[in-house]
């Protein structure tokens, strides 16, 4: 019979929301997953059922979104499907979030 095993206790460790609120540079990170976190809420009603777990919501940086494909045919039906992609994403003000797929790689 296995046993769990104990981790010790972390003197003065922060809770992670603690932690990402008070460094900015984490802060920001934080920020940038939950703005992933809501494209990917907001395209994958788009999704046909049987790519959705087949894609996964990628890094927003200053040059767009991304999301990662599982292989090169999902890379190309997302590539096929990024006008209404992208028109999920619009906010009428705003400017048009771009849209870059890529394959995932590893694991």
């Amino acid at each position: 019979m296995a046993t769990q095993r104990q981790l010790p206790a972390v003197p003065n460790a922060l809770p992670i929301r603690q932690a990402l609120a008070e460094c900015e540079p984490l802060a920001r990170l934080g920020q940038r997953l939950a703005l992933s976190a809501r494209h990917m809420d907001a395209v994958r009603p788009l999704l046909p059922l049987n790519l959705q777990s087949q894609v996964r919501a990628g890094p927003v940086d200053e040059e767009g979104w991304t999301l990662l494909a599982a292989n090169a045919g999902v890379a190309a039906k997302l590539r096929q499907l990024l006008p209404r992609l992208q028109a999920a994403l619009h906010t009428p003000g705003r400017e048009t979030t771009p849209i870059r797929v890529r394959i995932q790689s590893g694991p």
